[in-house]
């Protein structure tokens, strides 16, 4: 995959309060988030031609309630994986002249709907996993608890690592408003938290929170006339591992993560060492030490070093979501991850700001791989 010029740009992005909001719908929470975006991109709603929904129930219960005809609308499944397969797919629509601006909405109302991932009323699961349920697998927190006690075997990882993935981002979420979890966690806190699946403690899984996000995307040479600086979608790439292997796999994903981390980087015409912040969709905590693995940030095996260095932590050499993430700001199956991205890139982060930002690179580790590379320049 050759580098391309950036064809599309992030104009505006908001969200909603994070926690729990039970007085309001997934529709409400869409809404409420997309005024947001379209506030901070200084739109009318009349400017916007395309629509992506995800999490949503309904995108024609969403329009009639918007009154709103976009010429192009789509919708995907509610796993967190499509979040970035969204936005690629917002680019794509832009490049092939479907629609000229196009909102993508997201509206989650988990927390005070009562939802619980995993088994078989799970419903925003694909069910691939229901081979497992016999045996006690049912969550996938089970399923990453199992992954990485093959990591610590066959590498020697321990528990502290995870430990340290769960503090460095709290500690970033004390800096957030925004977040959810603001109470200080030292190690000892870690180690005192109970097992959900073992080796996988309470604090090594996400939140479930009531939120929505928005995002506004449009054509890169429409954007400077914008209200905001753009920032550009520099380069994107998935990868998959679903047929001919097992779940979960051997190599935690390492194979499509190779293979997308060459497309993302080939297709942004920019290098790992240019990135200036990461973020990392962080379900539970060893996905992001398989994520630095899969990506190359360090050599398989390394990951628990690499965040025991600091690498991770603001001031460090890739600072990871630094909003918080899903672990400690809420779990907005990656598309607050992705606001957080823009917002670095506009500098706009107040105490958590990761310095001067020009590139910021989204990496989604799961069956579905996405990797979204955003930059404050167009080349």
């Amino acid at each position: 995959m050759s580098k391309r010029r950036a064809g599309a740009a992030v104009i505006g992005v908001g969200h909603t309060r994070f926690g729990n909001l039970p007085e309001h719908s997934p529709y409400d929470l869409g809404i409420w988030a997309l005024k947001e975006a379209l506030s901070d991109a200084v739109l009318a709603l009349s400017e916007v031609d395309g629509l992506i929904v995800n999490r949503i129930p309904d995108y024609q219960r969403l329009c009639e309630m918007l009154d709103f005809n976009p010429r192009f609308v789509s919708t995907t499944p509610g796993q967190g994986r499509f979040s970035g397969n969204c936005i690629e797919q917002a680019v794509a629509v832009l490049q092939a002249g479907l629609a000229k601006t196009v909102a993508l909405v997201y509206g989650n109302n988990g927390r005070s709907g009562g939802d619980r991932y995993g088994g078989g009323s799970d419903v925003y699961g694909s069910g691939g996993a229901g081979l497992w349920f016999p045996y006690g697998m049912t969550s996938p927190g089970a399923f990453h608890a199992m992954m990485f006690q093959r990591h610590m075997h066959e590498f020697g990882t321990t528990p502290d690592d995870l430990g340290r993935v769960a503090t460095t981002l709290r500690s970033h979420a004390l800096l957030n408003p925004a977040a959810v979890m603001r109470k200080p966690m030292t190690m000892d806190d870690y180690r005192e938290a109970r097992f959900i699946a073992e080796p996988l403690r309470l604090l090594d899984y996400c939140l479930i929170n009531d939120g929505g996000v928005a995002m506004i995307l449009t054509l890169a040479d429409r954007a400077a006339a914008g209200a905001n600086k753009p920032v550009y979608v520099s380069g994107f790439a998935q990868a998959s591992q679903f047929g001919g292997s097992t779940f979960p796999p051997e190599d935690y994903w390492r194979a499509p993560m190779q293979a997308a981390a060459a497309d993302v980087y080939a297709n942004a015409g920019r290098s790992r060492d240019e990135m200036d912040a990461l973020m990392i969709y962080d379900n539970f905590t060893p996905v992001v030490l398989f994520a630095l693995e899969g990506f190359g940030f360090c050599p398989p095996g390394e990951s628990g070093r690499f965040v025991a260095d600091g690498h991770l932590a603001l001031g460090g050499r890739f600072p990871a979501n630094t909003s918080g993430g899903h672990l400690s700001e809420s779990y907005m199956q990656g598309w607050a991850l992705n606001v957080e991205a823009v917002r670095q890139i506009r500098g706009q982060c107040g105490a958590r700001q990761a310095g001067t930002v020009d590139n910021v690179q989204y990496i989604c580790c799961s069956p579905l791989i996405t990797s979204i590379i955003y930059s404050s320049s167009p080349e």
